[in-house]
């Protein structure tokens, strides 16, 4: 079922959006067509942004755990509703803030908004539409304004007229219709383009000897099947220790992938190619190396593309248990 958040951005002692926050939540709550959670950012506490590598280029692997555990929620969703309030002609320095820790999570999914302050918070959406769409949120139309004068009972409780309640219905009909419809997107073209840029990531990775960028695109379980014992490597450390041992063989090193296909689902993907390692070995020897098998397994964790498996294998002649290494595709 479609899932929608509902993102609460104030974090302010004292907070009238607890209270436009619950509406929105018991309003779509009567909906049998999607299921509504509300991220109250209170609740997760994030830091102001320091991290060295932009949300845009870190794809959905961070570090901190706050982050890590905002990046879930968000990711687990396939369109928001933003309670806003306004300071100063813009939007809490706190959705913000939020807003620039994540990328790809936000990506290709759609948003409504809910707003109040004394002139309704009309400022703070026009901020939050120019942020969206970079960070590829499709906003809906007709935001949900709600004017402390009009909205709120001695400017304190809330207490939403019947136009405010038919606004809320047709905005949420909106972002559900729109949700429904991206889902297409996060698993069609843009999701295989970047499955395909992951991959060549691990090119870059292993030309480089990288082994902090080789880490950033395998899930931490991953379970790898690679040519040389054991027959598993679990985990991302020892996926790793793997390459590092690797790293140690060659002076310089180059990787080929051909044939690369790929096939992509909602949140699982799958590919397939021939790889091969070459270059300058250690002993100052050049070595052209062999044509594997590589396989892939992907999955939407965090909402970027990571390995959770990949395999890669050589024929054997099964008679002698020869290994053919000299086969090319």
């Amino acid at each position: 079922m479609t899932k929608i958040g509902i993102i609460l951005g104030s974090v302010r002692s004292g907070r009238r959006g607890g209270q436009v926050a619950q509406w929105v939540l018991e309003r779509a709550g009567q909906r049998t067509d999607a299921e509504f959670e509300l991220i109250d950012l209170q609740d997760y506490q994030l830091p102001v942004l320091t991290a060295p590598i932009p949300a845009m280029a870190a794809r959905g692997v961070y570090d901190d755990e706050r982050t890590q555990a905002f990046s879930a929620a968000i990711a687990a969703c396939d369109g928001f509703v933003v309670v806003t309030s306004e300071h100063n002609l813009s939007m809490p320095g706190a959705l913000k803030n939020a807003l620039d820790h994540l990328y790809v999570e936000w990506n290709d999914k759609a948003a409504g908004f809910v707003s109040y302050g004394v002139n309704g918070g009309v400022r703070a959406v026009e901020q939050l539409k120019l942020v969206s769409t970079a960070l590829q949120l499709a906003v809906v139309a007709a935001p949900v304004i709600l004017p402390f004068a009009t909205e709120f009972e001695g400017q304190a409780a809330l207490r939403p007229g019947k136009a405010a309640v038919t606004s809320l219905d047709l905005m949420l009909d909106k972002v559900l219709a729109w949700s429904t419809a991206m889902s297409m997107l996060r698993s069609g073209p843009g999701a295989e383009a970047e499955i395909r840029a992951r991959i060549a990531a691990i090119i870059d990775g292993i030309h480089a000897k990288d082994l902090d960028a080789l880490r950033r695109i395998y899930a931490p379980d991953v379970v790898s099947f690679d040519v040389e014992p054991p027959l598993q490597h679990i985990g991302v450390d020892a996926k790793l220790k793997n390459w590092a041992r690797v790293f140690t063989v060659f002076e310089d090193v180059s990787y080929e992938l051909r044939d690369l296909s790929i096939a992509v689902g909602v949140d699982i993907a799958f590919g397939h190619a021939f790889g091969r390692l070459s270059g300058k070995l250690a002993t100052g020897a050049a070595t052209d190396g062999m044509w594997v098998r590589a396989t892939f397994c992907f999955r939407r964790v965090g909402g970027a593309w990571l390995i959770v498996h990949d395999q890669a294998s050589v024929p054997v002649d099964v008679l002698t248990g020869r290994v053919i290494a000299d086969l090319e595709p």
